[in-house]
């Protein structure tokens, strides 16, 4: 009887630890040594117990919530939606790529936890929220960002994709580059955050056929109609982000002067009638006139229809942030996939409603005169 009651005692005890060990051996054979493997109780410790105080934002496949760790680090934590139906497995593999995207313009993977079912990642704590907050939004009007600071995001942000696209070893399409996904720190310097829609890219493949994910007034046309992913359609979505920026206003927006336009068939009109500074955002009470117009021209560079069309990452670089001559011969009117987004925008459509311009010329939209 006595031999009984321990064999069940134990037995209950091996149940409870198998898990924890079934993890633990998972993670035998993965590179993770610069990542910590936090525990579930170690988080909810940090965020309160995910309290509402603590969300700081939503991103791709979860909500984002402020911690703060025992030894005073500030932390953001990031459980993953059930609906990522990712195995341990996957999940380690996906975390075992991003522990090597180290970029002064990237938000840092620092820790993941793995309980049960649930996934969890841990990003450095970045101080000035996210770009949409401070530019975007009526809430915020704290923040002032002047030419300076707007410039400085857009070449940040412009060398963080860069380094995705083209330094990796296996490159990253990141998928949802918008304002919001744009965080800043304490000096408002950029960084790219929400990796969770990231597709990884081997050498050898140009495009792939996907489930669409990401943001509507960021999307590529080739893109939102086909699914077809390639490095060009975050250029595109940067395109965008950029006149966002300048402009002070959302891409989605589509009352621009009276025209009903969006964001980006307005700045493309304002460029065909060379009324560039029209576009700029009124708040900034200073700014070199020349530059600004030189952004906007990379910004249509960026968000032409055909996809080859548009320059690398590392080209738009070296576009924004060099004494370079843009090629503007070779610039062509940008894809517009237009969304019904409702009575204010008056423009009815059905979801496929596209408003598509293509070019055959397969003259190269990269080049760059030097002075």
């Amino acid at each position: 009887m006595r031999c009984s009651s321990c064999f069940r005692t134990f037995s209950v005890k091996k149940e409870k630890e198998h898990p924890s060990n079934y993890i633990s051996s998972e993670i035998e054979g993965y590179s993770l040594d610069n990542l910590k493997h936090f525990s579930d109780k170690e988080l909810r410790l940090a965020t309160d117990n995910y309290h509402l105080s603590n969300k700081i934002g939503r991103g791709g496949f979860g909500t984002v919530y402020k911690g703060t760790l025992k030894n005073g680090r500030k932390i953001a934590v990031k459980p993953l939606s059930v609906g990522s139906k990712q195995g341990v497995r996957e999940f380690l593999t996906e975390i075992t790529t991003l522990s090597n995207v180290k970029h002064s313009n990237l938000v840092e993977l620092v820790g993941f936890c793995i309980q049960g079912p649930n996934r969890t990642v841990v990003y450095e704590y970045v101080e000035n929220g996210n770009l949409h907050t401070a530019l975007l939004s009526k809430k915020s009007s704290s923040i002032k960002l002047e030419w300076r600071e707007r410039s400085a995001i857009c070449v940040g942000t412009a060398k963080g994709l860069a380094y995705l696209h083209e330094e990796l070893a296996q490159h990253i399409v990141h998928r949802d580059i918008k304002a919001s996904n744009v965080l800043l720190d304490k000096d408002f310097n950029p960084k790219i955050g929400d990796f969770g829609m990231a597709k990884l890219f081997p050498d050898d493949i140009t495009h792939i056929s996907t489930r669409i994910a990401g943001t509507t007034g960021y999307l590529a046309p080739e893109y939102a109609l086909g699914g077809q992913l390639t490095k060009k359609a975050d250029v595109y979505s940067f395109g965008v982000l950029i006149l966002e920026i300048i402009s002070g206003k959302s891409s989605s927006r589509t009352n621009w002067e009276g025209s009903h336009k969006f964001l980006l068939e307005w700045a493309w009109q304002l460029h065909e009638d060379e009324k560039w500074l029209e576009l700029v955002d009124q708040e900034m009470e200073e700014y070199p006139e020349k530059e600004v117009i030189k952004y906007i021209k990379v910004a249509l560079f960026c968000t032409q229809a055909a996809a080859k069309r548009r320059p690398l990452m590392t080209q738009v670089v070296d576009m924004l942030s060099k004494e370079i001559q843009l090629n503007e011969k070779q610039l062509t009117a940008p894809g517009l996939f237009n969304y019904d987004v409702g009575e204010s925008s008056q423009k009815k459509s059905n979801p496929e409603s596209l408003v598509y311009h293509t070019s055959s010329t397969q003259a190269s939209i990269t080049q760059v005169t030097p002075r």
